[in-house]
Formats: C-alpha cells, structure tokens, sequence
C-alpha cells in the first residue's frame, strides 16, 4: 500500500522492456550472473510518489559492454541536470540526453557515423531505435503526474506535443519553471522488433555495424531514474542512490552507503536524513571529490 506503483523488477533480456512485470506477467526472470539487472521502484509517502531506477550488474562487476553503456546512459543524466533550470525546453533536454546515448553507441561502434557529423548522425532519428520512450515525466500525487500538455500551463500555454517516435513519446514538452518535479530518466535498450526494422530500413542501415550489434542482443538495457526538483536558480537533485560504475561495484561488494565524499557532483544531490526524534529531515554535508 505505500509503493507509488507496481515495480518493475528485471534481468537480462527482460530489461528491455519498458513497462514489465504485472499481475499477468509477473517478475519471475531467473538471475544470472552475465545479467544486467533493471529495478524500478518508488514509494508512496503522504499521498506523494517517488519514482527511481537503478541498473547494475547481477555478479557485482561490470564487463567492458556493460560499463561503456551505462556510463553513456549516466552521461545523459548528467547532461541533463546540467540544463534543467527555469525557461529551459524540456525537448531540448530530450535532445541532450539522444546525444549522449548515440554518442556511447558510436564510441562502441554499434552504431557509425557513415562520414556525417553528430549533428547529421543525430537528424538520422537512431536514437529512438535503442531509446523509444521521452525523457521523464512530472511526479507528484501520481506517478505520471497531470499538467503534461495542459493548455492553462503556466508560463503561458504548454507547447503540443510533437511529432516523432522520440519527442513524441515525452509526457510533456513545456517550459521548466521553478517548483516543477520530474524525472530525469534516459535509457538505451536493445529492443529486437525496433533493431530489426532499423536494419531493414535503407535510411539507417548503413549507420549500423551488424556484427558489432549481434554483441548486444537479448543483452536487455540500461535505465537510470531520478527526481529533480526545479529550482528558482537551477535544481536539485532529491533522489541518493549509487550511480558511478566504481561505487556500484563498491556497494555490491558491500562496500558503505552514503559514501563519505561525493564521486558525482554533476548530479546536485541532496543529502538529507532523519532528525533526532524523527522531527522532520535535516541537510548532510558530503564534500565533494
């Protein structure tokens, strides 16, 4: 009664799809060690959500693979916190995060930039083959909260949704503006349905190097959530979690949790815990590497 919504509980290839695990098709993938997994969980806490991803490896340790698309994924989020602030397009913040998804594609060579620029490679639209769903969402008293594309949106009205398999998946296109709260949630996953229609298609074929994608299939994918607070001169970053590949391996390990010093500042996280008596949360300081 107090989790925001069924969890999303996956491993291995089940990790590629977006929405698993329900009453019909329950979490019951069998760990095993070469899987990524995927968790997807929020509570519920005085009628509010919470709503955070984490992918990690199941034997503690990242493979080369595993490490170079997780910190591509990582790389969108950090790009991400870097532009959400008041008056900020949350589709230019969609944008960011495609170019750091396709850029750890390229860098992998599962993807080549066929002589084009980024900026031609990212017009091709590959990006919404591996990650097919928008950015993030408002969260609030729902998961996926109301106000997306409301036309009494303030400041002024709430831009339309756009046309387009990536930005038309966003659950909003407005403006940010101090006290929104959203997820700051990109991913890259290896979808076979989208992989195969991408190769059979002669727009984008080229840009895809066969034998380096066979590397990947039935791998699953990786997905990191967070939720941001808009701030009046920036946000901030409300959710604590292990996200740096070394303190993932490290808490696996069963290394400490918080860390005494902050490996990824870029994020803006906020420190809080409990006050003495349980009288409400109070700021912590961790320095910063």
């Amino acid at each position: 009664r107090h989790a925001a919504y069924m969890a999303i509980c996956a491993c291995g290839p089940n990790s590629a799809v977006l929405h698993y695990g329900h009453g019909g098709a329950p979490n019951d993938r069998t760990l095993q060690p070469t899987y990524m997994a995927l968790l997807d969980m929020g509570a519920e806490y005085h009628g509010y959500c919470s709503d955070i991803t984490c992918s990690f490896p199941m034997d503690g340790t990242f493979s080369a693979d595993q490490r170079a698309m997780f910190e591509g994924v990582l790389n969108a989020q950090r790009a991400v916190m870097a532009l959400m602030a008041p008056s900020v397009s949350w589709v230019d913040c969609h944008r960011a995060a495609e170019c750091e998804i396709v850029q750890a594609l390229l860098a992998l060579c599962v993807l080549r930039d066929c002589g084009k620029s980024l900026e031609q490679v990212l017009a091709a639209d590959l990006c919404n083959t591996f990650m097919p769903h928008g950015l993030g969402h408002f969260i609030g008293c729902d998961t996926h909260d109301v106000g997306g594309y409301n036309p009494a949106a303030s400041p002024g009205p709430a831009p339309a949704r756009l046309p387009g398999f990536g930005v038309g998946k966003l659950r909003t296109s407005r403006v940010l503006a101090a006290g929104m709260v959203l997820t700051n949630e990109p991913g890259c996953y290896f979808i076979d349905a989208l992989l195969d229609a991408a190769l059979a298609d002669p727009a984008k074929a080229p840009f895809f190097d066969a034998q380096v994608l066979s590397r990947f299939h039935g791998t699953g994918g990786v997905r990191l959530k967070d939720v941001v607070l808009v701030t009046e001169s920036g946000s901030e970053n409300l959710t604590t979690c292990p996200r740096t590949v070394a303190k993932i391996e490290s808490v696996c390990a069963g290394g400490a949790w918080l860390p005494a010093v902050v490996a990824c500042p870029e994020l803006l996280r906020r420190r809080t815990k409990l006050s003495a008596g349980g009288a409400g949360m109070e700021n912590v300081h961790v320095p910063s590497v």
